[in-house]
């Protein structure tokens, strides 16, 4: 039987410091790279994902510790930064949050605008800052917002509709720094400055 991969991966945790995730892409989509049967270039591809990881890696309390990109799929190795996000007030987690996602709640942009709010409103403002530093210390949500926004690029720009990636990402916990060693001996892994 499967484990979910919240019992996999425990940002508390001092025992699994690091994880290597891949994502693969489906019907013989290009990642990056050159596609020789239709003589089609995807290189630029690239830096699609590099420069995503880079904005990622400002938001999320999660370190990009490397990566690899192939012409299907990428690696990367990531390591969640349990003291940086826990080190920020509830102001600088909805200001990371709002850095990629829209629309508030009225009371948190009441908040972030310094206006007085009522006990309840300043409830939900808690409520909402507790459950989005959770999510700037989580894995899933990270390669979700990596994985869907390549995901819609690449789609725009194959003129094409439906799933870019083979499935969800898989993940391996790096127990100690002989796996990391190992994992990166065995994949061209890429340090990001």
């Amino acid at each position: 039987m499967t484990t979910s991969r919240s019992a996999l991966i425990d940002p508390g945790s001092s025992s699994t410091p690091y994880y290597h995730c891949i994502a693969r892409c489906v019907r013989r989509a290009f990642l990056c790279g050159e596609d020789h049967l239709t003589n089609t270039n995807y290189e630029h591809r690239k830096h699609w994902v590099i420069d995503r990881l880079k904005e990622l890696a400002t938001v999320f309390a999660i370190e990009v510790f490397a990566y690899a990109i192939m012409s299907n799929h990428y690696h990367v190795v990531l390591h969640i930064d349990t003291e940086r996000g826990g080190s920020w007030s509830d102001r600088e987690v909805l200001q990371q949050w709002i850095q990629l996602f829209d629309g508030p709640s009225l009371p948190v942009q009441r908040f972030l605008a310094g206006s007085p709010l009522e006990k309840a409103d300043m409830q939900k403002v808690f409520t909402l800052a507790a459950e989005y530093r959770q999510r700037l210390m989580s894995i899933s949500w990270f390669m979700r917002c990596l994985n869907e926004h390549l995901a819609r690029k690449a789609n725009e720009e194959d003129q094409c509709k439906g799933r870019f990636w083979e499935g969800r990402f898989k993940s391996q916990a790096l127990l100690d720094e002989a796996a990391l060693l190992s994992c990166m001996s065995s994949t061209p892994l890429v340090q990001l400055l």
